[in-house]
């Protein structure tokens, strides 16, 4: 039988389940955060508040948005307006118009304020910072474009932003956005003092970074401020001959042993000292080297100096520097958990489309990202406090982190409509009737739950 076609007054929104994410924010505060976060102001009596804007522009990504115009979905949509409390959602042009203000200054305000006011509210006294950069592809004429490093698009101008996330919880600390000719090492050292300003009081027992953060210069300032490090190093002619000489030298490889004493096969380790020609002094270096044939996916980089070696070229060799006097397999395990870097700046491009909303002006640009990662960390903290699920195997209980994308699919992306009842605002979710108690509970937690949020505290091998 054929449908004939018919149309409703009736508001709905494909978006119920945002209430949550709304419930959350007010319960920490966000509305007040962002009044005092010293936003700069719109030009006229008639502009919109740049904190309705910021929450709109948020807002639109949690929801999908993957360009400045895709905020047009979710801003014709009344239920959500009803939600978040705006009454006139303005148009992208008018977000684009509020990065537009940022300026180098403003951005540095502003941020340090928003990440200050969110890490603190989390109880923990130790942290790991983990910095890393990545490279976004431009196609125009942005501000700070320029032709550098870019693996994925050769030759394409980029930017080269330089990031910071927390171990523990899956949070953003800090990202500058920096022109696509900087180098790796590029002022790291004012970057980490900027991020240890935005973490406010917390411990920094271990930091964490690929091979950027192996200037001579950083890590004798780490070495000095006393702070343990474990950092990747670039393999240079020097480097790789230092990691081939280590076997021919005596000191040998050995296999790593597993937590139950058994020889996991593809991988080994070995330990020394090396200077590399830009250090003032020799530093221990741990080296590891994975099995071509004998890893799924091993980990490193073919020596090229060796690569016609029937022995060495059937490895892939990495190597990582560290101030610490440990074993290479505690060396070893303690960067591991870094590995979370890269899953985090894909999913921050991929589901958040962190390297799409950009703009001319480079400080709007990076106004624009820095929001992104606020957005993402409110998520993450959205995960963490409401949606305690985990898969348990071998009897070891391991949190689910679910993507945006999922918790998307399953979780926001629900038929609902508002009604009211005296002066108090019911939100009625379209929802099967086996899922409507675990939205309940969601809900009820989503206005109860103490701050501050209690996360799993991370204590570094070594560390004091």
């Amino acid at each position: 039988m054929g449908y004939e076609l018919r149309f409703t007054d009736k508001e709905i929104t494909a978006w119920g389940g945002m209430g949550l994410m709304k419930r959350m924010l007010d319960h920490m505060g966000f509305d007040a955060a962002l009044s005092c976060a010293g936003l700069p102001q719109p030009g006229s009596n008639r502009g919109y508040a740049p904190e309705q804007l910021i929450t709109q522009f948020m807002l639109s990504v949690w929801c999908g948005a993957n360009r400045f115009e895709h905020g047009e979905v979710t801003r014709h949509d009344p239920v959500l307006k009803r939600i978040f409390g705006i009454k006139r959602m303005a148009n992208f042009k008018a977000v684009m118009r509020l990065f537009r203000r940022f300026t180098q200054d403003s951005n540095e305000a502003v941020m340090d304020r928003l990440y200050g006011w969110m890490f603190a509210q989390l109880a923990m006294d130790v942290i790991t910072p983990d910095g890393d950069s990545t490279v976004m592809t431009r196609y125009g004429g942005q501000e700070g474009a320029a032709r550098g490093y870019n693996p994925a698009k050769r030759g394409r101008s980029s930017h080269h932003p330089l990031m910071a996330f927390v171990a523990e919880t899956r949070m953003v600390a800090n990202l500058w956005l920096r022109p696509g000719n900087t180098s790796s090492a590029n002022n790291v050292q004012g970057f980490l003092a900027n991020t240890r300003e935005r973490l406010g009081n917390k411990h920094i027992a271990l930091l964490r970074g690929d091979s950027g953060f192996s200037d001579n210069a950083f890590l004798t300032h780490l070495e000095e401020d006393k702070l343990h490090y474990v950092i990747a190093l670039r393999q240079t002619p020097p480097l790789q001959r230092a990691l081939v000489d280590a076997s021919l030298e005596g000191k040998g490889w050995w296999g790593l042993v597993d937590e139950t004493g058994k020889v996991v096969p593809g991988i080994e380790l070995t330990r020394f000292r090396y200077q590399a020609q830009s250090w003032s002094a020799p530093r221990w270096v741990t080296g590891i080297r994975q099995h071509i044939d004998q890893r799924n996916s091993p980990k490193g980089k073919t020596l090229n100096l060796f690569a016609d070696d029937p022995v060495i070229g059937r490895y892939r060799f990495s190597a990582l520097v560290s101030d610490m006097d440990l074993p290479a397999e505690t060396i070893w395990r303690t960067y591991r958990g870094r590995a979370n870097c890269e899953n985090r700046i894909k999913e921050l491009k991929y589901d958040f489309a962190a390297d799409s909303f950009n703009m001319k002006d480079f400080w709007a640009t990076e106004a624009a990202l820095n929001t992104v990662m606020l957005a993402y960390n409110l998520m993450s903290l959205f995960r963490q406090v409401l949606l305690k699920t985990a898969v348990f195997k071998g009897g070891v209980s391991t949190p689910v982190q679910h993507t945006l994308q999922t918790l998307r699919y399953k979780l926001f992306a629900k038929p609902a409509y508002t009604t009211t009842e005296g002066r108090k605002p019911i939100l009625n979710l379209a929802l099967a009737m086996q899922h409507r108690l675990w939205m309940q509970g969601l809900w009820d937690e989503a206005k109860t739950f103490d701050l501050p949020v209690k996360f799993a505290t991370h204590h570094p091998p070594g560390a004091g």
